[in-house]
């Protein structure tokens, strides 16, 4: 099963073409997790999902119907997005902006409701982010104001969410936390999550559903146990490594090739070759 769907996607900018003709199918209550080079079009991929990106070709479908025909606010009462690199007003509170994701509920003659008031203290409690509540969002470190950003996604009650590399520029202790929570929210409520990832082990320790793109097109898609290979890795990235089980979580993980394989010669030993600039 799968609500948000996509057919002969073509993605532009201006006249250079990103994504060629992209069939893809995001399964319903699972996160699936988008990997591959840079430029490849994971993040266009992402924004087009989100109605961001207007298609050159193709479409996007939410239930069957087209997202350019559909009203932006209904939209945005389905699809959560967060983007890479989200800006928040100077010296917004941590509140007041978990509460921005309230507005797509809202109208004229509907403004602020005890389910708005539940939603962003739900939203807020989930990502820890409650005593926070009267803090600039200026103020905080990079994994808090993480939190907050998606505090205010999960404050829109979406059943899809969308996040655009949402580890980038943090630390590894903070990327494992933010990691952690979007499993939380998927598991515990059954939210479908699409996540944009740089790094492929943190991609196959957290998706149920792995897609692998290279220029544009997808190369491979499955449970990361079945798609993630040596052979993908160099196909994809152009790596040479071994693919090996995660000794905690089971997933696969890849462990780079030794950097002088590329230097050995026909019949060698596997020694490493000679640096002509050691002694």
């Amino acid at each position: 099963m799968s609500r948000l769907t996509a057919r002969e996607l073509t993605l532009a900018y201006e006249e250079r073409t990103v994504v060629h003709e992209l069939d893809l199918a995001v399964p319903d209550g699972k996160v699936t997790v988008i990997v591959g080079p840079n430029a490849c079009g994971k993040s266009t991929t992402l924004r087009a999902l989100g109605r961001l990106l207007k298609p050159k070709g193709g479409a996007v479908l939410l239930d069957g119907e087209e997202l350019a025909r559909i009203p932006t606010k209904r939209i945005a009462q389905s699809i959560g997005l967060l983007p890479q690199t989200p800006v928040a007003p100077e010296a917004i509170t941590v509140a007041d902006l978990v509460a921005r994701g309230r507005q797509p509920h809202q109208a004229w003659w509907r403004q602020w409701s005890e389910e708005d008031e539940r939603a962003v203290v739900d939203a807020m409690e989930r990502t820890d982010v409650s005593t926070l509540a009267d803090r600039s969002v200026d103020e905080l470190s990079g994994g808090q104001r993480q939190r907050v950003w998606i505090a205010m996604a999960l404050a829109q009650e979406t059943d899809l969410l969308l996040l655009d590399e949402p580890t980038t520029y943090l630390d590894i202790a903070h990327q494992v936390e933010v990691l952690d929570l979007v499993r939380r929210l998927n598991r515990v409520r059954g939210r479908t999550v699409v996540v944009v990832l740089h790094d492929l082990n943190q991609a196959a320790r957290y998706a149920d559903h792995l897609i692998a793109m290279k220029a544009g097109r997808v190369v491979a898609e499955g449970a990361p146990g079945e798609v993630v290979t040596a052979e993908l890795v160099r196909e994809v990235f152009g790596l040479e490594s071994v693919v090996v089980p995660d000794p905690v979580t089971g997933s696969p993980l890849v462990v780079p090739g030794a950097p002088w394989a590329a230097e050995e010669t026909p019949g060698s030993t596997g020694a490493p070759a000679p640096d002509p600039l050691l002694p």
